[in-house]
This record gives structure tokens, C-alpha cells and sequence, in this order.
């Protein structure tokens, strides 16, 4: 009997020996849950030029009064007093800065947008044509609940960084042109990127800058927009870089219609030996290019870029933006060591302003457009996800609240039967979800 109970005593031990060892071997494989070691403003995300791992690294983030956070590999955890929640610097949402109000700008701006005519001028006549004439008819199909408002208005910025903390989004993609230059519809705005960095940071939101054409945009005026944006807001807290495994700290940069611009001038400014190049200066970054057509895969990997990103959220409407593309376009991201990037969306209607743009609709339906294109989005394994968009309201992509509306002239569109936050919740559940799955990915 003793004997036997000698014998089970060193089975037990044996057994609890090998549990724990499995247990503290499986640890080893999970991202790290300390703080980081890198300085507030810094991003989480490693790209490796010279192979094609890549991995996020930690994140310590300054958060708002009277929060506390723990960081991790991709996100910071608020802790309130019913609840932890967090947002995710692998979900990435494009924002939009260029609308005005009377009472703020003097005039209505963008919210009177022009119906775009037909580019055939055998259809154009057949399409409605003039402006919109705010506040009761404004340039969208949708009705915003702050009403058209001004991206001058410190309450709104507030709301918006509030309402994309809700959304668990963690960077701030700006839409952005150079100091006194302004899309074709809209004014300058360049001054308001102070006070949207202020709004962000105080949300622990980051941003990242979205390049926008311009006339005259080429290489050589793209280097002076670089050495410009990182000179007067490099040193924001709110600043989004990567951090290479070299431990180079680098701002990310997506350019917007990049294909515009041929692939040897890219590489005058993007490849190491260009005549002008950014590489291995203060001035360097991961830049990301816009895949509209099959071929610009190529032009782009010509060009020096670090990556590429589709933008479009409609499902179909360019060889980038269709689902069944992507997993194509990230093996040969993969192969080629870039970073690819797609972009999800909640629908897509812009015939409040290219009236004649029915059939790239894509209908909401409820929100399960959006989980379709964000599930398409996952099932790639990407670093990153985007959302187009947060407002932009003239192509019916924004995830920013909505209301019903009726007026004499106008049924808008809204998210009933849900509440006007459905797509707030929508991306922060798909983010939660996203970020589960990397850790897996990572095991």
C-alpha cells in the first residue's frame, strides 16, 4: 500500500511538473501585455524593408485626465468606472475636414456641393443639374445629427473624437492638402490640423495624413509636403508612427490618387538611390499608394512605395476595392514585401452629387454590407484595416451618426430601425473581433 501510494505521489508531481511546463511555454507565445518602452506619440507597427515579416510592437500612449491604461501590442484599455474598453491602432479611419457653416466660415461649404454633370455630353442633359442649398438640402443622402456643421467648431471636433473613441478606431487617416490649396469644391483648411490633433490626442486618438492630388502635386513638391507635415506636427502627441525592427520610428503616409504620378518619379522620391529621395533622411516614412487598377500593383511596387490601400467602399466598382481581389493582392504584397491595406466600408450612395452614379450603389442593409466588407477585409490577415469613412457624406461612407429627416423637398436616408450610432458599434465589435484574431494569428 505504502508502495503504491509512494508511486501515485510521483505520478501526480510528474503530471503537475508538465502542466505548468506547458502553461509557461504557451505564454511564451502570446504578445507581450507590458507597458512599451516607446515614447507617448509612437506607433505599433513593425514593416521589415529588408524581408517580409513584419509584426506590431508596443504602444504607450498618453491618455485624456483621469483615465488610466494598460498598453499592449495594438491598443490602449480605458478603465471607467463600469467597464474597460479599448481602442485599436490597427483600425484606421479616413476623416474629412472640409465643411463650413455660415455662422463659423461665412458661408455653407461642401454642404452646398455641386451636382457633378455627366463627363458624356450626350447623357449629361438628362441629369439634374445646379446646387444644394443648405440646411434643409444639403449635399448627401443621408442627414448628419449634429445637423451640416462646421469643421471650424471646437463642440463638433469634440463629438467626433468622442464618436470615433466610441467606434474603437485608434488613428485619425486626414484627408490633407498643402497650406492655401483646397479641393475643387471646398476652401483651404490646412489650419484647422492643429486643433484636430488637440481633439485627437485628447481621445488618445492618433493621426496619420491622407495626401490628396492637387494641381502641380509631382515628386518634388510631395518632398516639400513631407518635410512640412513632420516639421510642424512631428512633435504632436498625437503624431502616428511605426517603429521598424531596426528601431526606426517612421510616420505612415497614404497617398490618394497616386497613379497620377508616374512610377520613376515616385522613385525619385522613394527609392534609396532617387535623385531627391526621402529614404534614410529625417524625412523618411512608410508610404502607402492607392490600387485602383490590376496594373498599379506593379507601378507601385516600380515606384518605391511601402504598400497599398484600396479606399473605395463600393464592393466592385475598381479591380482594388472588389473583395474577391484581395487575398490576390496581399499574396503578391506578401511576396514583395509591402503592406497591404484594405479598406472596408458601410455602403456607398453619391448620387446627391454625380446624380447619373446609380449603379455603384451599394445598399447598408441594415449594416451587414459593412460586416461583409470588414469579414472580407479579415479573412486577407492584414496589419491594418481601414474605414471609409467616418464623414465622408457626399458618397454615403460615413459611419458618423445620422438621423431621420424629412423636409419639403427631401426623404433622406437613415440607419432605422437602429439607433444612429449602429455603425460606431458595428466597428468597435469588428475591431474587437479583428484584434482577437491577430493575437491567434500571431500564436
Amino acid at each position: 500500500m505504502t508502495r503504491l501510494r509512494k508511486k501515485a505521489f510521483i505520478a501526480l508531481f510528474l503530471f503537475t511538473l508538465f502542466i505548468f511546463g506547458t502553461m509557461m511555454g504557451l505564454r511564451t507565445l502570446k504578445p507581450s501585455d507590458g507597458f512599451s518602452d516607446l515614447a507617448p506619440g509612437m506607433g505599433e507597427f513593425v514593416r521589415e524593408r529588408g524581408g517580409d515579416h513584419r509584426r506590431p510592437v508596443s504602444n504607450d500612449m498618453v491618455v485624456s485626465p483621469g483615465q488610466s491604461h494598460l498598453a499592449s501590442d495594438t491598443k490602449v484599455v480605458f478603465t471607467k468606472s463600469d467597464r474597460d474598453y479599448s481602442i485599436f491602432y490597427d483600425v484606421q479611419i479616413f476623416y474629412y475636414l472640409w465643411y463650413g457653416t455660415p455662422q463659423m466660415d461665412g458661408k455653407y461649404i461642401h454642404w452646398d456641393h455641386v451636382l457633378v454633370p455627366h463627363w458624356d455630353p450626350k447623357i449629361a442633359p438628362s441629369h439634374a443639374k445646379g446646387r444644394h442649398t443648405p440646411p434643409e438640402d444639403i449635399a448627401s443622402s443621408f442627414f448628419p445629427e449634429l445637423g451640416p456643421y462646421s469643421s471650424r467648431d471646437p463642440s463638433v471636433l469634440e463629438s467626433h473624437m468622442s464618436q470615433i473613441e466610441a467606434a474603437a478606431a485608434g488613428v485619425l487617416v486626414l484627408s490633407w492638402y498643402p497650406p492655401g490649396i483646397a479641393d475643387n469644391h471646398g476652401e483651404p483648411c490646412e489650419d484647422l490640423v492643429p486643433a484636430v490633433m488637440d481633439a485627437a490626442h485628447r481621445h488618445s486618438i492618433k493621426v496619420a495624413f491622407h495626401i490628396q492630388p492637387y494641381k502641380g502635386r509631382t515628386d518634388l513638391s510631395m518632398h516639400d509636403n513631407i518635410k512640412y507635415i513632420i516639421d510642424n506636427y512631428g512633435n504632436h502627441g498625437a503624431f502616428y508612427r511605426f517603429r521598424s525592427t531596426t528601431g526606426r520610428i517612421l510616420p505612415l503616409f497614404y497617398v490618394y490618387d497616386s497613379y497620377l504620378t508616374s512610377p520613376e518619379a515616385w522613385a525619385d522620391l522613394l527609392h534609396p538611390a532617387g535623385a531627391h529621395t526621402l529614404r534614410g533622411t529625417p524625412y523618411d516614412g512608410v508610404f502607402l499608394a492607392l490600387v485602383v487598377e490590376e496594373r498599379h500593383k506593379h507601378e507601385i511596387l516600380a515606384g518605391g512605395f511601402d504598400g497599398m490601400y484600396t479606399y473605395f467602399a463600393s464592393n466592385g466598382f475598381s479591380f482594388g476595392s472588389s473583395h474577391q481581389n484581395w487575398k490576390a493582392v496581399k499574396a503578391f504584397c506578401d511576396g514583395n514585401n509591402l503592406l497591404f491595406v484594405p479598406s472596408a466600408g458601410p455602403g456607398y450612395v453619391d448620387t446627391a452629387v454625380r446624380p447619373w452614379n446609380n449603379h455603384n450603389t451599394r445598399n447598408r442593409v441594415n449594416g451587414r454590407y459593412y460586416e461583409t466588407s470588414l469579414q472580407a477585409a479579415l479573412s486577407v490577415r492584414p496589419e491594418i484595416v481601414t474605414i471609409t469613412s467616418f464623414n465622408e457624406w457626399h458618397e454615403g461612407t460615413q459611419i458618423e451618426k445620422a438621423v431621420p429627416r424629412k423636409t419639403v423637398s427631401r426623404l433622406y436616408l437613415d440607419y432605422q430601425p437602429h439607433r444612429s450610432d449602429l455603425y460606431l458599434e458595428l466597428t468597435r465589435k469588428w475591431a474587437e473581433h479583428f484584434n482577437k484574431e491577430k493575437d491567434k494569428w500571431l500564436m
